[in-house]
């Protein structure tokens, strides 16, 4: 089965980091975008940042800005997502997924999300 799998999330009070990893599995990543979702309970998933498949390209949503760093390294099969002074309201489950990157992100519908790793930012 071909699918991503996300880890690095944990519980950490307001002005706390976590770096996020994406590990693909099945395939390599050095040639696509990729990009980092969350969906927060009883909201709609949401992009929060990606990179293109040279790193040249990347895109952060606004409140991400400033904060979150996003970074692929293709030798280790991996896109990572740096968070710093991260807020309760950036407590989400985090998902990756292949996606369209540029001014915008679009997730491709051809790969399974993975379990997601759970974000929880309170004091």
């Amino acid at each position: 089965q071909v699918h991503f799998v996300e880890s690095g999330g944990g519980s950490v009070q307001p002005g706390g980091s976590l770096r996020l990893s994406c590990a693909a599995s099945g395939f390599t990543l050095d040639y696509t975008a990729i990009g980092w979702f969350r969906q927060a309970p009883g909201k709609e998933r949401e992009g929060v940042s990606c990179i293109g498949s040279s790193g040249g390209i990347t895109y952060y949503k606004d409140s991400a800005k400033g904060r979150f760093t996003i970074s692929r390294n293709n030798a280790k099969n991996t896109v990572y997502l740096q968070m710093n002074s991260l807020k309760p309201e950036d407590t989400a489950v985090y998902y990756c997924a292949r996606v369209m990157c540029g001014a915008s992100m679009v997730r491709l519908i051809v790969d399974s999300w993975g379990q997601g790793t759970q974000v929880t930012v309170s004091s």
